[in-house]
This record gives structure tokens, sequence and C-alpha cells, in this order.
């Protein structure tokens, strides 16, 4: 389920949601490490509780697309490249980012309500764990019909939150935000009566 056998450029034809996600992040951490100019660009993105309370808005976005470093970076969008197609595929082009997106804002909105004016963070991973927290809610409705699902998301989720809490400079709030987020979500999207719903269009579409 989660192992990629596409060649390049039928990712992209596949998952061109996922794939432009990724693109902008790596060209985005690209144009971090230019010299001055990066910095320049990390701290006008980045998520501060305090600069946000001012009005700078727009930081609940742009710093899900900005990270700390290359690992930081190559762990995130390797775990996109694995695990959002599947749910791209599930739940279709807007649902998808309408997943990614919200957990996101609300891993930040999380991070805002639990850490003072001082707090600053970057990184995809509030909108990540959102796919996973939409995964469990994909494995409540198909427990009883997929339960090889439930023992590969069930494992990573577990995983997933203890290393939160065990790795060090990890904001916590947000991924926990946005795998409540993804969760909720994903039990709005993924109830048996819009999946049939789904179902019935799909095979219109293809009619």
């Amino acid at each position: 389920m989660f192992i990629r056998r596409e060649n390049f450029k039928q990712y992209i034809a596949l998952y061109p949601v996922v794939s432009s996600i990724i693109a902008i992040n790596l060209i985005v951490f690209v144009l971090t490490l230019i010299p001055g100019f990066g910095q320049e660009l990390l701290y006008a993105g980045m998520s501060v509780n305090g600069l946000i309370a001012a009005g700078d808005w727009w930081r609940i976005i742009t710093s899900m697309f900005l990270h700390a470093g290359f690992m930081h970076v190559l762990f995130n969008m390797f775990s996109l490249f694995l695990f959002g197609p599947e749910l791209e595929k599930i739940a279709g082009k807007i649902r998808f980012l309408t997943i990614y997106f919200l957990a996101g804002i609300f891993g930040v909105a999380a991070t805002y309500a639990t850490q003072d004016a001082y707090y600053a963070s970057v990184g995809a991973s509030g909108a990540l764990y959102g796919i996973f927290g939409a995964f469990g809610a994909l494995v409540y409705y198909t427990r009883h019909l997929f339960p090889q699902l439930r023992q590969i998301i069930l494992p990573l989720i577990v995983i997933s939150i203890i290393m939160t809490f065990l790795t060090p400079n990890i904001n916590i709030a947000a991924h926990l935000g946005g795998l409540v987020t993804g969760f909720i979500l994903g039990v709005v999207y993924f109830n048996p009566k819009n999946m049939g719903r789904w179902r019935k269009q799909s095979i219109k579409r293809v009619k």
C-alpha cells in the first residue's frame, strides 16, 4: 500500500497534489540556503507566536513550507512521498488539500495556544500528522474489512506519537494538533455514506 513502484513521470501524473507540495517545499528549502536572502526568508515566514498575534497571520501558512535543516526537510518530504499518495487517491485532490492544510493550520493554532509569545517553529510535521490522523479514521471505518490496514497504520501512529515526545526540539503541540485535526476530518470524509457516494460519482465519470 505504501510501497511506491511508479517511475518519476507516473508519480507526478498520478499524485499531482503531493508532487506539487513536495516540489514547493524543496524549492523553498533551497532558497533558504542562499546566503543572506535565505535567512531573511526563514525569519519572514516562520511561525512566531508573538508576531502572529501582532498580525503576521501569513506565518500560519508559510511556516508549513519552511524547514530547519536538510534532515528535517528530507524526513518530512520522504514521509509525504510515501504516505501522501494513497490518501490523495482515496480522498481526492480537494479533500486531501483540506486535510493537509487544516491539519497544518490547527497544528500552528495548538502551538499558539500552548506556548509563549517567543516560541518559533517551522516545518510540515503538523500537516503530515494530519495525514496519519486521516488514515486513523479510515482504519476506524474499515477495521473489519481491511485488518491489514490497521496492522500498518496503528503502529505507525503509535510510534510517531512516541517519537514526538522522545525527540528533542520537536513541536509536540503541532504534531498532536495536526493528528487530531486529520482524524476528525477523516471521520467526516470517510463516512461509509460519503465513500459510497464518491464511488458512484467515479463510476459515472468513467462511463
